[in-house]
């Protein structure tokens, strides 16, 4: 039986709901899709926020053939074959041991060679360097027009020669009004409380809200806020690398080092590693919890996060789940301290709210006469008590 969520998957932009500063009118994919622009793009967002619909639309709009890969179990051969197919009538192939690519093909060869071939690929992050150098030269060239999905900074995750052949669409959760709006669409009969749980539970993961009415709906018949409940609390416990057990395996991790309990932190650890999850993944938000929760006040934190995350380029699976279990061991125990943190973003607040304050005349450069003679660096001291923050911000303390 057909999933729900794929049911109701929006065949039009006007049935698509939210991310309004990418699809409203006059906003960057609107314009790509209804002026049929051919560019290789990556979304980048969390789960559930419509990645996979949007790439279908634009190459819907192109009227292009169209190829889904996942990254978590597709390959070389799995892109060869999708640059090498040309079938006849619309199918569906196999590729690889468990991934399979969608084949929108036209009647004949002549139509099929002269339709730009999109190559969707969700969860693009999971490709290695090798794979992603592979992309890159037909990407290049123009044979392939490449989507990718990430739920991850591709900055970090996405070669930077393929990366800057792409242009990168952030994403947002659903706001609740959207969520809404999603689960109208279902027309499943849904009371107000168990609507609102629903939303909340799903934290604006659309697919997720989806998939429990559904299980619900199929469970129970009727769909009520004891019935979800049911249904939530009846599923096995998995961390699933896309959905909502990996988020919250990530943030009870970090929490667990917050606090100071290192026997959480390494409990969560385990399971992650359990399930394969990417140990750069993990590394990477020890290196930020350095800096964010650990700080000032033991700054080393910073120098041995990063040390577990150049081991776990270095060594890898199975060896590198030790340099993690020391790093995580070692950050949990430190004293903790966000002044650098807090400090930072309130003066930011101050640059987003105040815009570019005159700097003080003083404090600038001068590496001309004239702006000598303006001025520029007069009466500068070096060791000076001398507040150099902007007039307006005379006396503002950040790090407090």
């Amino acid at each position: 039986m057909e999933p729900l969520a794929s049911k109701i998957r929006p065949q039009t932009l006007e049935e698509f709901v939210g991310q309004e500063h990418l699809v409203g009118q006059g906003k960057p994919l609107r314009e790509a899709i209804e002026g049929k622009h051919l560019f290789s793009f990556i979304l980048w967002g969390p789960p559930g926020s419509g990645k996979t619909t949007l790439a279908r639309l634009y190459a819907k709009a192109l009227d292009a053939e169209f190829f889904e890969l996942s990254a978590v179990d597709s390959g070389k051969d799995d892109i060869k074959a999708v640059l090498g197919e040309r079938a006849g009538a619309s199918k569906r192939v196999k590729l690889g041991a468990a991934s399979s690519a969608l084949f929108e093909t036209s009647e004949s060869e002549s139509d099929s060679e002269s339709r730009p071939k999109v190559l969707f690929i969700d969860e693009i992050h999971r490709f290695n360097k090798a794979q992603q150098d592979f992309l890159l030269p037909f990407v290049e060239r123009g044979e392939l027009t490449l989507i990718g999905a990430t739920t991850e900074n591709p900055s970090f995750e996405v070669i930077p020669a393929l990366l800057s052949r792409c242009r990168v669409f952030v994403l947002n959760e659903f706001a609740a009004e959207d969520m809404e709006k999603i689960l109208k669409r279902t027309r499943v009969k849904l009371p107000k409380n168990a609507k609102e749980w629903l939303v909340q539970l799903a934290g604006g993961d659309a697919r997720q809200a989806i998939t429990v009415l559904d299980n619900t709906k199929r469970l129970y018949g009727e769909v009520t806020l004891e019935t979800l409940k049911e249904t939530v609390q009846s599923k096995h416990l998995r961390y699933d690398k896309k959905g909502e057990e990996h988020y919250n395996t990530i943030s009870a991790f970090i929490k667990s080092m917050r606090a100071s309990q290192a026997d959480a932190a390494l409990y969560y650890l385990a399971r992650m590693v359990a399930a394969g999850e990417d140990p750069l993944f993990i590394a990477r938000r020890m290196v930020i919890f350095a800096s964010e929760d650990v700080g000032l006040a033991q700054p080393t934190a910073l120098v041995v996060a990063n040390a577990v995350f150049r081991a776990c380029e270095t060594v890898g699976y199975p060896e590198a789940q030790i340099n993690l279990a020391h790093g995580v061991a070692y950050l949990a125990e430190c004293k903790k301290s966000r002044k650098s943190h807090d400090a930072y973003f309130e003066a930011l607040a101050d640059v987003q709210k105040l815009g570019n304050l005159a700097i003080p005349l003083h404090i600038r450069n001068a590496p001309t006469k004239l702006m000598k003679n303006l001025g520029y660096g007069k009466g500068y001291e070096k060791y000076s008590e001398e507040s150099y923050l902007p007039e307006e911000l005379k006396g503002k303390k950040y790090l407090k």
